[in-house]
This record gives structure tokens, sequence and C-alpha cells, in this order.
């Protein structure tokens, strides 16, 4: 029985165990089933991530990599023989474009002087696609009442130095870089890179497993990070795409990215993208990217120009700019170029003797950081006249080349002329320190073309430019206008006007009385010396006559596009404009009547130098010829014998200019207007609380115009007479035609026939000297 039993018992277990299985496979199914969709899930997410790091590095490379500064330059200083130029202007060209002087000329960037003679080797440079190349030449210098270049030996007949570099509008970031294509780079600066920075760069795909080794090595012999293994395709990601942030996501995120550029693109294009983007300095907020610029913002030279001590440093710098700030720490930065010549050296790049050379000379630094905002009240114009046309976002990103007008010689004499000034009106009128500011503009007659300007008596302060944004009442310096008006009515420079009390009852009933500045009467004087002595009575007399519309008309024509109260005030002045404003108008009276409107730009080229836009001379007629010749003539009167005589206590009699002084209510405002043949200036001195100040227009803001008149060649004012104007003999006091002979005659043009018909008896005289305005006539 026991053994009939026995095999029902198995049967009935083996059920028991199929039961225990059948329950199992479920859930081992479902855990392997989640397992694939994992592994699946995983899979697809890191071809997602894959291909949009792909994606990204892709689309950065192939379209704009970088946004680019426009870069403003001055205008370049063309030297040719007869040109209009002193040792003294031409030493601050040179200076502001850093030439080193050495005893023997030999490399780009340097010059010699021997007495009047200079030796000089341009540097290599281009102007939207016009290149210039690095040469030699020599040329020697005039010295006289108006200094010229006598000779000039060089390739051309005319020599064009490079445009010193003077500002920029910057991204956002303040990431600032001059792109450079990798067959402009010297041969021996990418190789030296590559023997310091990545001796296999060639042959590895990115990610050197070999330099990662060594570095582990090294730091754990050392104790401490000492090498990194870093490739430099591994620098260009971080650069270009990530943060600074140490984790094992962000590991593997460069090694996906550097493994996508290395399978993209070719050395070579990940080379020049290195050379472009790597960190080699600070300058303030901006920081110095690509060798370009650094050779520029070390050496001020371009990079194609570097020699090999001057290669290395930059290649060493890449390992720690702010560490090696060769300004900051000379001793690192040498010892650094030291490093990286003997790598050089052992490498065999340089000869044992050219790396023994290279390693004794000095570092070779401009003196100080090339500043990109020298001149900022200058800036200020051509910004604004910039984006009248150009958005900021494309001129923060687009990398143009803007070429301005200014003159760096004129600017740095303007400043000079400033700061003595100021300082000494301070002393001399017992004022605090510092309390005076001024905005002043200097502008060559013709072209219209802003040389200088001065917002600030510190001229690198970036604040409040005086030049655009002070505006301020003009005083007499309306006056041309409003002279200009009746000449244009039938008035002439001999015409008697009353320089008595005058009174006139407003619309409202106030009564306008203006007085002279001395509170004295004059009685009955000829227009021409109303004008040259400012009296305010007959000028305002006069203006009642002709109509204080009639002025605000001729203002406008002369280039004042602001809009003026029609208030009787305004005959004398009470007109607030900026020191630019007054430019525009006081330049078409220096151009013989022809208005053209003040620039501050000459042209704009794009990154790849194709020019984008001209800024052409334009020109209309402001007032007639004739009326621009007598108020010219009445101007110069003022200069040598009225308001404006002060400038010939520094200048010789010959020397033929214009000048109009301009003194406010309470003498707020200082003004100064003058121009010679070549050159206008207009100079405000005041303070910004509006004090009254103890000088006028000729005591305070003449000065400084003088001041420069003492170094700038500059030309007398030569004017050809129009047709419709003769010369007359004109007594003075009646204003009736009188003789050479004659005591009290004046030689005056007058349009022919608005002569007078009487003559005033003649008082002869023994013997005449010949005046400075005879000249004009003869």
């Amino acid at each position: 029985m026991v053994a009939k039993k026995s095999p029902s018992r198995r049967k009935k277990a083996k059920p028991r165990a199929r039961s225990r299985k059948k329950s199992s496979s479920p859930l081992r199914g479902l855990l392997l089933r989640v397992l694939a969709w994992g592994i699946c899930l995983a899979l697809v997410l890191v071809a997602g991530v894959w291909a949009w790091l792909d994606y990204s590095v892709r689309n950065r490379f192939d379209g704009a990599r970088w946004e680019l500064a426009a870069r403003l330059y001055a205008r370049p200083l063309e030297l040719y023989q007869g040109a209009s130029l002193s040792r003294e202007m031409l030493q601050l060209e040179l200076q502001g474009l850093n030439y080193r002087p050495v005893k023997q000329v030999h490399s780009p960037g340097e010059m010699r002087w021997q007495g009047h003679t200079l030796d000089l080797y341009r540097r290599s440079f281009t102007i939207g696609q016009q290149s210039y190349p690095a040469e030699r030449i020599q040329l020697t210098l005039a010295e006289g009442e108006l200094p010229v270049v006598a000779n000039l030996y060089a390739r051309d007949s005319i020599f064009t130095l490079e445009p010193q570099e003077i500002g920029a509008i910057y991204p956002a970031s303040g990431e600032d870089r001059i792109l450079t294509r990798l067959q402009e780079i010297p041969p021996l600066l990418g190789e030296t890179l590559l023997a310091v920075e990545d001796r296999n760069f060639m042959h590895h795909n990115g990610v050197s497993l070999k330099a990662i080794a060594r570095a582990m090595w090294a730091n754990l012999r050392a104790g401490g990070l000492v090498q990194g293994g870093s490739t430099l395709t591994q620098q260009l990601v971080k650069n270009m795409f990530l943060s600074n942030e140490r984790s094992l996501s962000r590991k593997l995120t460069e090694a996906a990215m550097t493994l996508s550029l290395e399978w993209h693109y070719s050395k070579s294009e990940i080379l020049e993208a290195y050379l472009n983007e790597v960190y080699l300095g600070q300058s303030g907020s901006r920081a110095i990217h690509g060798f370009a610029l650094a050779a520029q913002f070390y050496f001020n030279k371009p990079v194609a120009d570097l020699n090999t001590q001057e290669i290395a440093l930059l290649v060493g710098l890449v390992k720690g700019a702010s560490f090696y700030n060769p300004w900051q720490h000379p001793e690192r930065a040498l010892a650094r170029r030291t490093v990286v010549l003997q790598v050089m050296g052992d490498t065999g790049l340089i000869s044992g003797d050219e790396m023994g050379r290279a390693k004794a000379q000095p570092l070779g630094l401009v003196s100080s950081p090339t500043s990109q905002h020298a001149f900022p009240a200058f800036v200020g114009l051509v910004k604004a006249q910039l984006l009248r046309d150009y958005p900021l976002s494309l001129l923060q990103s687009e990398g143009l080349q803007i070429y301005t007008t200014l003159a760096p010689s004129v600017q740095i004499l303007a400043e000079q002329a400033v700061a003595k000034e100021l300082g000494r009106l301070e002393r001399d009128y017992d004022l605090p320190a510092s309390s005076l500011q001024v905005g002043a503009v200097i502008t060559a007659v013709g072209s219209a073309e802003v040389e200088a300007a001065v917002g600030d008596r510190n001229p690198r302060y970036h604040g409040f430019n005086r030049v655009l944004d002070a505006r301020r009442p003009i005083g007499s310096l309306v006056k041309p206008a409003l002279y200009a008006t009746a000449l244009k009515e039938g008035y002439t420079l001999a015409s008697i006007l009353d320089d008595g009390p005058v009174a006139y009852t407003q619309d409202t009933g106030a009564v306008w009385a203006p007085k002279n500045f001395t509170d004295t009467d004059h009685g009955l004087i000829p227009l021409y010396q109303a004008l040259a002595n400012s009296y305010n009575q007959a000028a305002a007399r006069l203006g009642l006559e002709v109509g204080v519309d009639e002025v605000i008309d001729t203002l406008h024509s002369l280039g004042l596009a602001a809009d003026i109260p029609e208030l009787p005030s305004v005959l004398l002045g009470a007109v607030d404009l900026s020191p630019v404003e007054v430019s525009n108008y006081f330049h078409t009276l220096a151009n013989e009547g022809i208005y053209t409107p003040l620039r501050a730009i000459r042209e704009v080229y794009s990154a790849e130098g194709e020019r984008l836009q001209r800024y052409p001379l334009t020109a209309r007629e402001g007032i007639d010829s004739e009326t621009a010749y007598l108020i010219d003539f009445a101007l110069q009167i003022t200069a040598h014998q009225g308001t404006g005589r002060g400038l010939y206590n520094a200048l010789p009699e010959s020397l033929s200019l214009a000048a109009k002084t301009g003194t406010t209510n309470d003498q707020r405002d200082s003004w100064f207007a003058s121009y010679s043949g070549s050159d206008l200036a207009v100079v405000w001195v005041g303070q910004d609380d509006n004090q009254a100040l103890p000088f006028t227009g000729a005591t305070g803001a003449l000065p400084v115009w003088r001041n420069i008149l003492e170094h700038l060649p500059t030309e007398s004012i030569a004017r050809v007479k129009p047709g419709a104007i003769d010369y007359f003999w004109v007594d003075a006091s009646t204003g009736l035609l009188s003789g050479p002979d004659c005591r009290g005659a004046i030689l005056l043009p007058l349009r022919r026939g608005s002569e007078p018909e009487a003559r005033a008896a003649c008082n002869r005289l023994q013997q005449r000297r010949n005046p400075w305005w005879r000249r004009l006539w003869e």
C-alpha cells in the first residue's frame, strides 16, 4: 500500500512547483521590459542631448561666432612735401600711435629724430580693402612762421600714417576682439602655441587620454593642481560654450562637445577659432580676447608684425593673463616668457642664438594699456551721429570700422590748453580749484570736420559731455547774425547807429531796457565799431528795427536747428545752445556764408572691409557771399581792435583772424568763437552750478583758444572779394566818404551803390601807417 501511494504524492507535488514558476515569471518579464524601456529611453535621451549639443556647436561655429565691437579710428595723417606741420604736432601724432624712439631704426613702430629730420618705420595697416605695407621713410621739417614738410623720401608722394584707434562701441558682454584669419597669423605664433599648450593637437580627436594621464601623474607628484590635461579643443569648448562650473555633468558635456567639434571641423578651423577666442587680458570692464587684439593692446602693432619675444609673451599669457599681467607683475611675465622661449628653442622652432637674444630683450610693452576711450567728448559726437543711421544692437555686434575726423595732435593741444588756462583762471581770480568747466570744439574750416572736442576739464571723464549737452545762453555770440540781417536789409559797415539808452515795452507790459557791459553810452557810432566792441544798446536798437523774427530766420539760415523764442532778449543772446551748435552757426561765417553741417565721421566699413557709407560734404547757401564778406571783415576788426584783441597778446599781427566774444548776464557764461583761414574754435567756460564769473568772454574763454593757436600751425584768412563789393575810404565818426590822407578815415568794404554820397571834411594827415586791414584791399 505504501508503495502504491508514493507516486501519487509525487504527482501532487509537481503541480505546486509549476504554480510557483508561473507566479514569478510575469514579474521578471515586467522588470525586463521596464529595464529595456529604460535603456531605450536613456539612449534616446542621450541621443537627444548629443543631438542638441551637436547642433549648438555647429550653430555657433557656422553662424556669427562672436559679437564684435564697432571700432573708431582718428583720421590718418597724410604727409607730403609742403604739408603744414610742426615738429610738435608730428610728435604728438607719433606719441598717440606709440612709436618708439630708438638709436637705429630696424623694425615697424620705431623712429629716430636727427635735428629736424625724422627716420620712421611705419607699421602695416588696412583701411577698408586697401592695404598699406610696413614702410620706412625720411622727412625733414622746415621750421618757420608756418612750419611745413620740406622734404619727404618715400615710395609715394603722399605718405599715410596708420590711424589711431580712439574708441569702440562694445558688445553688452564686455568682450572685445579683432578677428583674424589663420593665414594672417605668423606661423611661429601658431607653432609656439601648439608646442606649449597642446603638442599632440594635430593627432588627437579632441580628448587626449595621454595628456590627462600625464597631468594626473604630475598633479599627484606635486600634491596639488599644477598641470591640466585639456587639449586646445577642450579649452575652446570651455571658453565658447560652458561656464567655470566643476562637475561630472559639465565634464561629460565638455567631452561630447569637443568630440562634436573635432568631428565636424578641421584642425585649422579649430585653431583659428582658438586664436580669436582665448582670453589674454583685461582693461577695466573690457576683456581682451584673441591674439590680434592682444598684439595691439600690449605692443600697439598688428599681429603679423610680432617678433619672437613678443610671441613668447602672448603665448605665455594663455596660462593666466591676470597672474602674468606684464604691467602689474613684470617679473612673473618675464619668467613666463623665458619658459616659453625655452620651449621654442628645445622644439627647434628657433635657434639657440635667437633664443638667447630674445631672452635678453626687455618686455617691450607700450607705456600703458591703450585706452579705448581716450577722447570721450569726441566719441560722444560720433555715437550721436551713428545712432541716427544704425541701431545700437548692430553697432555692438557687427564689427563695423568707423573712420572719424579727429586730429589727435589738435585734440591734445586743446586738452593741454584747457588744463593750463582753467588752472590759471582759478588762481588769478581766487576761485576754488577745479570749479571751472569747459566745452570746446575745433573744426576744420571748409570741410566742417570736427578735429577736436573737450567736454570736461578732465578730458578722460566719461560723464556729462558739455560739447553736446551743455546748452547755455550764448550772449553776444548772437550779434554776427543780427548784424548780418541788417547788412542784408541795406545797412552798411559805415552806417551810423545810436548807442544811447534804449527801452522796449513788450506785449506783457514789461519794459526791456538793456545796458552796455560798462554801463556807458557811446552815442553815434559806425556799425562796424558797434559789432567790434559788442555794444548792447546799439545792437538792441538795430535788432528791433530789422525785426526779431528776421534775426531768428538768419540764425536758422546760418545752421541753427533749435527752436528760438521770438523775444527781444534773443537780440542779445538769450538763446541756449551747446558748443557744437554754436560751431555749426559760426562755421557758416568762416566758410564764406556756405552752410555745411559739422561732421565727425568720414566713412563706415563692414568687418570685412566693405564700405557701407560715406559722410560726404554737403552744402547750401546760408547767407549771400557779399554779406558773409562784410561780416568777416567786421569780425577781423573785432579780433584786431575790438573785444577779441587779446588774441594778439601772444600772436603775430600778420596772422589774420576773426573773433567774437560772448558774456551773459552776471557773467555766468564766458564764450569765445574765433576762426583763421583753416581752423574754427568755439570755447565755453563756466561753472555747472551757474554761478557768476569774475571774468568775461575776452578774459576767460579767449585765452584757451589763444593758447592753442600758439602751437597750432594755421593759415591767415584770405578771402576773395566778391565782384559786387568795393572798398571806400569812410570817415569813422560820420560814416561819410573820406580819403586816404584824412584823419579818422578807414578803408571799408561796401556793396557797390551803397556807399555814402556826401563827403566829410578832411583833416589831412602828415603820414599814414598802413593798417592791418589794408591788406584785404590790396
